[in-house]
Order: C-alpha cells, then sequence, then structure tokens
C-alpha cells in the first residue's frame, strides 16, 4: 500500500544529488522518556493498532495522482520551510510544486507542509467530515514530512487544538504549558519564539508510526526529527474561534436597527432577539467555514450527483420532475444546511457546494419563501429519518414538489432509493 511519501517518491522519479543551500542538518536526538502534564498522548502501550490501519486512512484515491498530476502551488497547497539556529525561514519559490524540486528541497534537509490535504485525498476528506460532523466546528489538517536530524517550525502555539497522527518514521515532541495567564486558550496564534523564550517542557516524547499526541490550544510546542528516521505526520485541528467567548464579541452592524424594531414588540423578544442575530452570524461563518459532506456510494447513487440524465429531442431534461408525492427524502447529513434570518429576508446557508479547499468560494445560500419555511425546519429537525414530499407542511403540493426539486438540484437531500429514468 503506498503512502502519501511513497507516492511523492515514485511521481518523482530519480532525484538530483547537487543540494540547494537549504539548512545544515541538525538537532541530533537522544531516546526521550514521556511526561504528562495538561497533554495526551497515546503510545504502544495503550494497545492500539499501529502504522497499517494509520497510513491506509491516508492513501490517496486511485484517481489521485500527487504532484505529479495536481495542480499543486507553492504557499497554496504546499510551503518549504526549515528552522536551523533558532531561525525559522520559508523557501517558496512562485508557481507549480513539481517532485522533482520538491524533493531537491527536501534532499536539501527542508521539511515540506502540505495544506489541506483533503483536496488530494478523499480518504482525509472522509476523516474529517466526520469529525466536523461530530464536533460541530470546521475541521482542517496539515501534513509534514520532515528529514532526518532536521527541524522545520520554531516553538509556537496555535489558536486550534492539535491532534497530531504519526503516519510514518519517529518525531520527537517537545510541549511546554502556557507563559501567562492571558496565554491560556487564546484567540490568536503566537509568533515565533526562541528556546529562552519557553522554559523546560512539562513533555518530552518520541512518536512512532501509529501514535497520537494531542495539545490545546495555548501549548507552545516544537518537533524534530531524530538522526536516523524521517517523520511523516498529520496535524489533525478543530475549535478555532469557536468559544462563547466569539459568540459574544460577534458585532452585528444592524443590531441597533434592528433592536429599534422590535421595541414595540413583546420584553422576551426585545431580550433575545441580538444574540439570536449573532448566532446567525456565527452560524453563517461555520458553514462557511465546513467541507462539503463526503458522500457514501448510497448516498450519492441517491442524490442529484448519482441522478440518470433524461433527454428528448436531443434537450436535457430536468430530473427533478421524477420526486413524487410519496418520495421519502431527508438531508445529506445533519449540519449540511441552516435557516438565518438577513434583515426580511430568510436565507438557507449550507455547506454542500463548499471547496474542499478552505475559504476557496463563497459563502453558499439562498433565499427560502414564506411558505417553505416550516418545511425546511421539518426537514432540519427529521434527520436522520427519511420523510415523504407529501408530509412537508406546505399549504400546496406543487409548494411541496417545488422545494423538494430545489433542495435535490441544490445536493441538500437525498432520496431513500435511487431515482429512474422515466
Amino acid at each position: 500500500m503506498r503512502t502519501i511519501l511513497h507516492k511523492l517518491r515514485l511521481s518523482a522519479g530519480p532525484r538530483r544529488r547537487k543540494r540547494r543551500n537549504g539548512p545544515a542538518v541538525s538537532h541530533p536526538a537522544k531516546k526521550r522518556k514521556k511526561n504528562e502534564n495538561g497533554v495526551h498522548s497515546n503510545k504502544k502501550t495503550n494497545k492500539q493498532k499501529r502504522g497499517k490501519a494509520v497510513k491506509s486512512s491516508v492513501k490517496p484515491r486511485s484517481s489521485d495522482k500527487g504532484q505529479g498530476e495536481e495542480n499543486v502551488q507553492y504557499g497554496v497547497n504546499l510551503d518549504v520551510t526549515s528552522y536551523t539556529n533558532g531561525k525559522r525561514e520559508t523557501h517558496n519559490p512562485p508557481g507549480r510544486a513539481l517532485p522533482y524540486a520538491v524533493w531537491d528541497f527536501y534532499e536539501s534537509g527542508c521539511s515540506i507542509r502540505m495544506l489541506n490535504p483533503q483536496a488530494f485525498s478523499s480518504a482525509v476528506w472522509q476523516v474529517l467530515s466526520i469529525l466536523q460532523e461530530k464536533f460541530g466546528s470546521m475541521v482542517g489538517a496539515n501534513t509534514y514530512l520532515t528529514p532526518p536530524g532536521t527541524q522545520g517550525f520554531a516553538p509556537h502555539y496555535d489558536d486550534i487544538e492539535a491532534f497530531v497522527v504519526q503516519l510514518e518514521g519517529k518525531k520527537h515532541w517537545r510541549v511546554y504549558r502556557p507563559r501567562f495567564e492571558d496565554e491560556v486558550l487564546p484567540l490568536v496564534s503566537s509568533p515565533n519564539f526562541s528556546q529562552a523564550e519557553i522554559g523546560q517542557p512539562i513533555m518530552d516524547v518520541v512518536l512512532e508510526a501509529g501514535d497520537l499526541l494531542y495539545f490545546p490550544r495555548g501549548f507552545i510546542h516544537q518537533g524534530d526529527c531524530l538522526p536516523d528516521a524521517h517523520s511523516l505526520h498529520i496535524t489533525v485541528s478543530s475549535y478555532q474561534r469557536n468559544s462563547w467567548g466569539d459568540l459574544l464579541l460577534k458585532e452585528d452592524p444592524r443590531r441597533d436597527k434592528f433592536m429599534a424594531h422590535v421595541q414595540g414588540l413583546t420584553k422576551k423578544l426585545a431580550h433575545f432577539a441580538p444574540i439570536d442575530a449573532a448566532v446567525d452570524q456565527k452560524a453563517r461563518d461555520f458553514l462557511h467555514d465546513c467541507l462539503p459532506p463526503m458522500l457514501t456510494a448510497e448516498e450519492q447513487a441517491s442524490s442529484v450527483y448519482g441522478a440518470p440524465a433524461r433527454w428528448r429531442d436531443g434537450e436535457a431534461l430536468d430530473v427533478a420532475v421524477q420526486i413524487k408525492s410519496q418520495t421519502q427524502i431527508r438531508l445529506v447529513r445533519a449540519g449540511a444546511a441552516r435557516l438565518c434570518t438577513d434583515g426580511d429576508n430568510v436565507l438557507l446557508c449550507y455547506t454542500t457546494e463548499n471547496s474542499r479547499v478552505y475559504h476557496k468560494e463563497q459563502p453558499k445560500s439562498f433565499k427560502i419563501q414564506a411558505e417553505h419555511i416550516d418545511a425546511v425546519e421539518l426537514l432540519i429537525h427529521s434527520y436522520p429519518r427519511f420523510i415523504t414530499v407529501a408530509s412537508l407542511p406546505c399549504d400546496k403540493a406543487a409548494a411541496k414538489a417545488s422545494l423538494a426539486e430545489l433542495l435535490f438540484e441544490k445536493g441538500l437531500i437525498h432520496t431513500a432509493k435511487p431515482l429512474t429514468a422515466e
């Protein structure tokens, strides 16, 4: 089974022996023991399945051709970095990152960071999509390939919860507690620190293939390779700016106007309306952050992506007319859509047309007619149960059908059984 590392090697072909002016190989590491204080490391003693299972979860699709055929761009999909003599540097040239050049950087002692690997690996996309639904927060990932005896990044802390999964080789990690009270659960990431600024680690551990290390945001960390082994790991991140504090800090410029409008209403409405507006804005941000749902083969076959094309007199016909009053439908995922207010309008914000690259697309939404609002609410709250089109709470059968057709065309719902061409 070829991992990402092996695939890059095969697609790169023979590599040059001439070295770039990259960082010198450094940071020889000794055998370290584990300490634990606020962070968690899952080692062999936990009887975790190792190596093979972890590698298979990041194997690219058979149609993914890695850097050789995908349009991988420096600074967008891939970074070349180094950390030597206390100095962190980025070595990205402009343009496309081809295997020949990337492996030359690696041979010179540079670390390779692959951004948004979910855009190139369906397996990674699937894992992140599941975690996103379970966490209720955007989940991202980066993969890191580091040569033996080198370090790619300076000590720092992040504004995310980090889960480090070692895929190949070994990596030595040191983790440090927050230095000050205002660095506990920070809202933004730190600059790079010098070794003198961070004190002594609370954890000093070597991860091997199959190991998992978790540390919360605000915990300073640095990782370097042992002299006898390369390292390939993936960092899964979540909960960026997704706290109650972030919600309370959310400012809606329309709040004053909205409050003036509801002053004549009940005190209860006047009290809760600003929070509702802030929650809607936070929800729209979250849906924009999300990966699109990754459908199973069965779900895809019963959605717009698997619907048969129909033709008459050389023209394509709308497959949505096959949806009947007794057709059973449901949302593709529980968190795939949300109703939000926008002034006097109600919008359905959704994730099915998002890109697998973070924020590559603009936020997706469309206006919902008043007669469809209750029906959309029913679909959202019915998940994972299927309901019939006839059960949608609309006054007219035509309104029920038009809503089902619209949601089907947007990829927001799928049917209990695949539709067939008439």
